[in-house]
Parts: C-alpha cells; sequence; structure tokens
C-alpha cells in the first residue's frame, strides 16, 4: 500500500498541485520515491494527474464501500448482518474461513475493496482492482448432505441473475454452472468451497466477484474479449452498496425456498435463464473433451447433455463453450 503520508498531502492540497519535490522534502524520500509511491496510490484507484514544474494532484479517488450505504439498502434476516469489510485481503474466501472455524453465524459475510489473490472456478485468479468491484464472501450453514452443494452454486448463480437484471435491466444470461454473461462476455463468478464433518456439511463459503465499475484497461489484454463489467455493458456507473444488499435479499429469500422446498424451483428459474441449454457446446471436462446439446440440468444440478448418439450423459464438472455456427450463436 502506498504511505498514508503521500495521500495526506495530496487530499490537504483539496485538488490543487503538490510538487514532487515538496514530496520529496516532507516525506523524506527520492523523487524516484515519489513516483513509485504515486504508482502505488494508482494501483489503489486513485487517479493521479502528473504535470511537469507543477506536481502532483487527486483528480478521482476510489469508490469505497462504507458500512452505513449498504446497511441503508440490506433487507435481510441474517445475511449481510454481521459484516466485515475489509481495504485489503488475500482472500475473502480465506478470511472467512478463519472466522467460520471460530464459529461465526450464518449469513456473516466478508467484503475487500482489493484481493491480491483472488480466486476463481477451476483453480483460476480473479481480478480484483480496487474501489471497482464487488468481492465477497458468505457464510452458509446448510443442512445438507455433501453431495448437494452444487445446487446452492446455482442457487448464488439465480440470486445474482435476479437481483443485477432487476437494478440495471440489463440482458444476462447464465452459463452453466454459475457464470453470469452479457452478450457472450463474463461480468461475474461464483467458488463454492465447503467444509465437512461425517458426510455432513459444516459450513459452506459461497465466493462471489462482480465486475461492477471496472473499465476496459482494468482488464488484461488477454481476457476483454472473454471479460466485461456492467459499467462498460451499460455505458455508465453503478451503486456498489445497493447491489450487494440486493444481491444478499435475493440469495436469503432463495435460501428459504430451497430449505423449505428444496431444489425444484431453483432449478425451474435457473433454467429459465440459461444461455447454456439447447445449443451444441463442447465441454472441457476432467476426463477430456465432448461435444452435445445441454438439454436441462439433473435433481443434484448436473447439467444433462445430448450426446451426438442420442443418449444422455450428467456432468458435474466442466467448463462449456456454445458452438458458433455461420449464423452466430
Amino acid at each position: 500500500m502506498a504511505d498514508p503520508s503521500l495521500l495526506s498531502l495530496l487530499e490537504e492540497a483539496e485538488g490543487g498541485f503538490v510538487s514532487g519535490e515538496e514530496i520529496s522534502r516532507k516525506l523524506g524520500i527520492s523523487r524516484t520515491a515519489v513516483w513509485k509511491q504515486i504508482r502505488k496510490l494508482e494501483a489503489e484507484g486513485y487517479t493521479i494527474e502528473a504535470v511537469p514544474r507543477m506536481g502532483y494532484r487527486i483528480v478521482k479517488r476510489p469508490s469505497r464501500l462504507l458500512r452505513q450505504e449498504i446497511m441503508a439498502h440490506l433487507r435481510t434476516s441474517s445475511f449481510g448482518r454481521h459484516l466485515i469489510l475489509l481495504d485489503e485481503v488475500g482472500s475473502t474466501q480465506e478470511a472467512l474461513r478463519e472466522l467460520a472455524e471460530a464459529g461465526a453465524p450464518e449469513g456473516t459475510l466478508v467484503i475487500a475493496e482489493r484481493q491480491t489473490e483472488g480466486r476463481g472456478r477451476m483453480g483460476r485468479t480473479w481480478l480484483s482492482p480496487p474501489g471497482k468491484g464487488i468481492w465477497m464472501s458468505l457464510l452458509l450453514r446448510p443442512l445438507i448432505p455433501l453431495p448437494q452443494i452444487p445446487q446452492l452454486t446455482l442457487l448464488a448463480a439465480v440470486a445474482m441473475h435476479r437481483a443485477i437484471t432487476r437494478i440495471t435491466g440489463l440482458d444476462l444470461g447464465i452459463k452453466w454452472p454459475n457464470d453470469l454473461l452479457i452478450k457472450g462476455k463474463k461480468i461475474s463468478g461464483i467458488l463454492m468451497e465447503s467444509a465437512a464433518e461425517e458426510a455432513r456439511v459444516k459450513y459452506v463459503l459461497s465466493g462471489i466477484g462482480i465486475s461492477v465499475n471496472l473499465d476496459a484497461e482494468d482488464f488484461p489484454p488477454d481476457i476483454r474479449s472473454k471479460a466485461t463489467s456492467l459499467k462498460l455493458a451499460a455505458g455508465r456507473e453503478w451503486d456498489r452498496p445497493r447491489i450487494v444488499a440486493e444481491v444478499l435479499d435475493e440469495f436469503e429469500k432463495l435460501y428459504e425456498i430451497y430449505r423449505n422446498e428444496g431444489f425444484s424451483p431453483i432449478r425451474t428459474l435457473w433454467e429459465m435463464n440459461a444461455v447454456t441449454l439447447g445449443k451444441p457446446a463442447v465441454l472441457n471436462t476432467p476426463a477430456g473433451t465432448v461435444e452435445g446439446v445441454p438439454v436441462s440440468l439433473d435433481d443434484a444440478g448436473g447439467l444433462v447433455v445430448r450426446m451426438p448418439d442420442g443418449g444422455l450423459q450428467v456432468f458435474y464438472s466442466a467448463d462449456v463453450e456454445t458452438i458458433q455456427t455461420e449464423h452466430g450463436m
């Protein structure tokens, strides 16, 4: 993180310039060190203007999540009511795991402005720049057997789809099992991790990442064709506290339905909003690559695929890529 003294100097200037010489003198560091500290501030979400012979000034500050703003929108009974806000963490999943092992109640939520070791499905890294997205993990303590954990992943996807669609009006679709897409580009992801005792679930960590106000340059060049943000899709910035609250509200409502009625209502909602079903696809599985047409979910949340020979096969772990035809997807 940048030296807090540098930030204080720039803040005190109230939008005016502070020369590199003055910063160097007051902080007792070299001009090169000043430049490095400026770069750290930029990495933390600040936009800094640098003008020769004038110095540096703050043009834009990062949008920080504030407890009072989230709570003002929150309508849940338990989800998010025990809230831990962090400026920076390796992973919200690991921070929440420690709390879960210490006995934290269901609904405990950890949100970080920035993750340095954010993770996605299948061990992938998750881009988590500060001040622009929602990087959070929610603690669940469901009374279900381990094989039903995939159902919670699908439930979370439906909750996010309903909440974000309601707020933004954007045309979102769910890609199996839990990615949200806008025009084929990913805007969010979910990572479910669990701990068990005697074949019963002890707790589940529901990691959620939503690219809210990221700009195109925030994405590495190699994924810009595959990822986007709500801001890029809509051409405007969005209120992150409201999105956090809406996602939690939908999640809690669907979670209660799931506990009372089982997976069937969740499966119906998922299938209604899926972009994966009914289209030829390539599935990259741990056992190799296969082609087929996804047609539905099974009772456990697995993807039912019609194979080239007409038979049906269920997959529980796979990357699904829809095959584009000459007429489009």
